[in-house]
């Protein structure tokens, strides 16, 4: 007896261009604000070229909203996709396979953005709770496939532009020949992606949009949650520093008249205070008070040239992100402190103690804790 395999059948009427189109107009924006932020965010925490001494210091909160953005539209993307896979399901188990040769490159494209697209917010996520269930790389491998899934966008919208267009709004020629009856349970069904996106929205955005944090419920991070009431993602142990001890800490700073320093001598110079927030690549964010020495006022004694770059290296002995680098605009901004107070108290040894970078529009992951010496680059 022969065993015939037939494909499956697919008899919801929702499952057409129409509906497919109009989640479409949604999940685009929200993915082009993700892709966008997430190669702002990139560019900052891998600066090459130009940009190594070219980005700019302001606005403050510059990296906070990127970021904040960067998290809020990936979390946002979410039921965004899962809608619309749900819509376009059953074109993926149309027979034969391959009608013609246009039409496998079609779907293999079609493979290739769905696998991509699926990955990226589904990686991300995991990220904003530091959870790597992979052997690679989290930061290149989410990079690349970006570009990947952009180009796949862009492809299949080329593809597909006729169809979008035919059912672009309810005038349009293909959605006026749809039957009326499947109006009303569409609507319904976008009036549930668009409560489901905005739940997980307000249920999460308050990690980085404080005003909004008494509603979060499933982000990772309460802004107000931590050492000194700010959150940390690596802690001193973590980072197999401890405590150091008073006596034992010297600030090294390597330029044409280097010179070293002690915490007490730390103290002593001119201390400022200012209101900056910490923005993780993680999503969360926080502003809070900080009282130091200016970076520029040490760069002034060390004889630096007012474009010099400089390397900021800390005392960790585990985790990436030891090394860091100043552009020159961070670098003579008077907002950028080596900072020894945290609003108001000396920094508890999570947040850096007894010395940390603290420095406008700037990664989180840059703002190096545990300052150990200072490099003047040219």
């Amino acid at each position: 007896m022969k065993l015939r395999v037939f494909p499956p059948v697919f008899g919801g009427r929702l499952h057409d261009a129409r509906t497919a189109t109009s989640i479409g107009r949604w999940l685009g924006p929200a993915f082009l604000v993700c892709f966008v932020t997430g190669l702002v965010s990139h560019v900052m925490q891998h600066p090459t070229g130009w940009p190594a001494n070219g980005l700019p210091s302001r606005p403050v909160w510059g990296y906070r909203l990127t970021q904040g953005l960067h998290v809020a539209s990936g979390i946002a993307a979410i039921p965004l996709l899962l809608a619309k896979l749900w819509t376009v399901y059953p074109r993926l188990f149309e027979w034969p396979a391959a009608r013609s040769v246009r039409h496998a490159l079609e779907r293999l494209s079609v493979a290739v953005l769905v696998a991509g697209a699926v990955f990226e917010p589904v990686s991300g996520l995991l990220n904003t709770v530091q959870w790597y269930p992979w052997p690679f790389s989290f930061v290149p491998v989410h990079y690349a496939v970006a570009w990947l899934v952009a180009g796949a966008v862009v492809l299949h919208l080329a593809v597909k532009a006729p169809e979008i267009g035919a059912h672009w709004s309810r005038r349009s020629p293909r959605t006026l020949a749809l039957p009326a009856r499947d109006g009303a349970d569409r609507r319904s069904l976008l009036a549930a992606v668009g409560a489901a996106v905005g739940a997980v929205t307000v249920t999460t955005v308050g990690q980085s949009f404080t005003p909004l944090k008494d509603l979060v419920l499933f982000a990772p991070r309460d802004p107000d949650r931590g050492p000194q009431s700010l959150p940390v993602n690596r802690t001193a142990v973590a980072a197999g520093v401890g405590r150091i001890a008073d006596e034992e800490y010297r600030l090294a700073v390597r330029g044409p008249r280097p010179y070293i320093l002690t915490l007490n001598e730390l103290r002593a110079l001119p201390q400022h205070q200012v209101e900056l927030p910490i923005a993780c690549v993680e999503g969360w964010s926080r502003s809070a008070h900080w009282t130091g020495v200016r970076i520029a006022d040490l760069l002034v004694r060390a004889g630096a040239s007012p474009h010099a770059r400089v390397r900021v290296v800390s005392l960790q002995l585990r985790g990436g992100y030891r090394v860091s680098e100043l552009g020159s605009q961070h670098a003579r901004d008077p907002l950028t402190l080596l900072a020894l107070r945290l609003n108001g108290e000396e920094l508890d040894p999570d947040h850096g103690y007894p010395a940390r970078l603290i420095a406008p529009n700037r990664p989180g992951v840059l703002q190096t804790k545990w300052v150990g010496w200072l490099e003047v680059l040219s």
